[in-house]
């Protein structure tokens, strides 16, 4: 015979325990975190293992890539104006007075050469060149970037066409003296090249070339007098 129901303290009947099926819902709610748990610490671990996987990927790749340039050991390519042609130029002095107002007019086409010592190919980007007189500059041409095989030359031509261009001063005297003197401007042509050596698919750290030439030019013969080229250095 079951015992008898006692009065709770607010007037309800106390029915004594809970019944089994609300135990066994109480104790199962523990296990469903549990399982939850569970759950993310494994995603989490799958996601770490991955990252490591690829990491060491690419660190493996990185470490071929490297294998592969130390052996092939490349060289500096070589990037020079080879020749000037002039086209035209000319010198527009409106006040044969006052040799400060004068302007200066021409057009002269370059000729670079690419010269690829290496064992493998080489990627130039996009090279400018500059035209000045006395420092200051005149006009620019711009080379655009191309592929260059293994242990081969390549011609790279660019033009430059300045329409009276005004100088300072100080320069245009010179310049209206040089050439009815002298017959004979001297300009400075400079830029820099970028190149990548390609290995595999992949571009090395760039390296830049600094170009740097002085040449001459007679307004009379409107022909090249000299020309003189050389590098500033290279830099990576």
């Amino acid at each position: 015979m079951p015992p008898p129901s006692r009065p709770a303290l607010n007037g309800d009947i106390d029915h004594g325990p809970p019944p089994i099926a609300a135990q066994r819902v109480r104790n199962q709610q523990p296990h469903y975190r549990s399982y939850s748990s569970s759950s993310s610490a494994s995603l989490k671990g799958c996601c770490c293992c991955l990252f490591l996987l690829f990491a060491f990927l690419a660190l493996l790749v990185l470490a071929v890539v490297l294998i592969v340039i130390l052996a092939v050991k490349p060289k500096k390519p070589q990037f020079d104006l080879q020749q000037v042609g002039v086209v035209y130029m000319g010198i527009y002095n409106p006040s044969s007075l006052d040799p400060t107002t004068a302007s200066l007019s021409f057009t002269i086409r370059m000729l670079f050469t690419a010269v690829n010592p290496n064992k493998v190919g080489i990627r130039y980007g996009e090279s400018s060149f500059t035209v000045m007189y006395k420092g200051m500059p005149l006009g620019r041409a711009t080379v655009p970037g191309f592929y260059q095989d293994a242990h081969s030359t390549r011609n790279v031509e660019a033009t430059i066409s300045v329409d009276r261009v005004n100088l300072m001063q100080a320069n245009a005297g010179d310049l209206v003296k040089d050439a009815s003197l002298n017959d004979r401007v001297e300009l400075t042509v400079r830029g820099d090249v970028g190149a990548k050596i390609r290995v595999m698919n992949f571009d090395s750290p760039g390296v830049q070339v600094s170009v740097n030439c002085g040449i001459g030019i007679s307004p009379r013969k409107q022909a090249l007098i000299y020309k003189q080229c050389g590098f500033d250095g290279l830099s990576v």
